[in-house]
């Protein structure tokens, strides 16, 4: 038996309002505020290292921890950008300046709320051990841990939340080697160079076009937003968001990044932390950018999806 148009209507009308419906789409609203960065204006402590504070349709997660173990519980505090409430903290890679405040933060923190930052997403090799380097997220592991908190490893893309995706490990398509030399990795019973192989970034699908954050682009920028448009949707990038790590990057290399960014159409950066603030202002000429659409970020900075890149005024 067919059912009678009142009865058709009734039933689209609560698939429509149904959680499995409500994942469907782009997010509606988006928000990213930087709370560890080098550069401090009126408001915050400046430091080598990145983390942010990303909002999604009313939800939150911790991208990166900063370098020292108060920088982001202290420049939150000032900011007043509420922290105690979010559950999902993200790794980009190992190295300490965006994982050494996750211990304070999730002992701070889960004071007043249990869950917060309980769940921590890395990439796949993270806790592999390192010569030349110190892998500090080995020795924290068993610290986070032993608080009730728990190591999610990706090694592969995944759906965060609606409209949010976690990278995992980027493919290196393009020969960027936007990462320090001098270290190298255990794989198996042999040491090779570290390329930082679980470096992952975070895309928010927004609509007309993806949102990308990422800690040190140690995968490359350009690898990184050419894999969130094959992961996410082959969409405009609205914004590149993070540390590219290009401050020691030749002019050739610049010129050729900037390219590569425009053919993705990129709309927007907020380059933070390893960027590097001439490197900043040379992607902006070779785009052919206004200092309000490429801009070097401050703590305290945001993008969101209605006013685009908002920085300090000494950073623009």
């Amino acid at each position: 038996m067919r059912p009678s148009a009142p009865a058709l209507i009734a039933l689209l009308l609560a698939l429509a309002a149904s959680p499995l419906a409500a994942r469907e789409g782009p997010a509606q609203a988006a928000r990213v505020t930087v709370l560890s960065t080098m550069l401090a204006d009126l408001t915050g402590i400046g430091e080598w290292g990145f983390a942010a504070l990303v909002e999604v349709d009313g939800k939150k997660i911790l991208y990166d921890t900063g370098a020292r173990p108060r920088t982001v519980l202290e420049n939150a505090r000032e900011l007043h950008v509420e922290l105690g409430d979010v559950e999902e903290v993200i790794l980009s890679h190992f190295h300490d300046d965006h994982t050494t405040g996750l211990a304070t933060l999730r002992r701070e923190l889960a004071a007043q709320n249990p869950a917060a930052l309980s769940r921590v997403h890395v990439g796949k090799g993270i806790f592999q051990e390192r010569r030349g380097k110190v892998n500090p997220v080995i020795a924290v592991r068993k610290e986070i841990e032993a608080t009730g908190a728990r190591f999610i490893e990706h090694d592969k893309p995944a759906q965060l939340l609606p409209g949010v995706w976690l990278t995992g490990p980027i493919p290196r398509a393009n020969p960027e080697r936007n990462f320090p030399g001098g270290v190298e990795v255990l794989r198996g019973t042999s040491w090779i160079a570290d390329e930082v192989a679980e470096d992952q970034a975070l895309v928010i699908d927004a609509p007309g076009g993806l949102v990308v954050i990422t800690g040190c682009g140690h995968a490359g920028i350009v690898n990184t937003v050419q894999y969130a448009r094959t992961v996410v949707r082959a969409a405009p990038v609205r914004a590149a968001i993070g540390g590219f790590h290009l401050f020691n990057a030749k002019p050739a290399t610049i010129d050729w990044t900037a390219d590569k960014l425009l053919g993705f159409r990129v709309a927007q950066i907020l380059a933070a932390h390893c960027t590097g603030i001439e490197n900043t202002f040379l992607l902006r000429q070779r785009m052919g950018r206004s200092r309000q659409d490429v801009a070097v970020a401050s703590v305290g900075a945001t993008f969101d999806l209605d006013h685009g890149v908002r920085t300090g005024s000494i950073a623009q």
